[in-house]
């Protein structure tokens, strides 16, 4: 199947944070210091192809995570984002959540925020 979750992280990395479902972990190539990713057990692409009890081990994750991020590294904001799809961005074909710390100053211009995937629609 070569998938990086299936076989290096879940098999071999100690989680961040786990619940029945899923897993937290910080990203091997991080956006920005405490970019983490979150990941179910169950190999299935997208966020759309699980199930509701999935999504929302997700999201409880998703919460936990955010907590945990704002004592250690104190974030100005967050992106919270999933590719769901090749045409999306998504390279590794197994669902999971990023979940980005963002700092003031870390970019010239954050306006638009995720609008930014798709540059030149970005400003309205």
């Amino acid at each position: 199947m070569n998938c990086v979750f299936c076989d290096e992280f879940i098999p071999k990395k100690k989680p961040l944070f786990e619940n029945e479902l899923a897993f937290a972990y910080f990203d091997e190539f991080p956006v920005n210091k405490g970019h983490i990713l979150i990941v179910t057990k169950k190999h299935l692409a997208t966020f759309f192809d699980i199930t509701g009890d999935e999504q929302k081990a997700m999201l409880d994750l998703l919460n936990k995570c955010k907590i945990y991020l704002d004592k250690k590294f104190s974030p100005t904001g967050y992106n919270v984002g999933l590719n769901c799809g090749s045409d999306a961005g998504q390279s590794v074909m197994h669902v999971h959540m990023h979940l980005i710390p963002r700092y003031s100053g870390d970019v010239k211009d954050p306006r638009g925020g995720i609008r930014g995937v798709i540059p030149k629609r970005k400003d309205y």
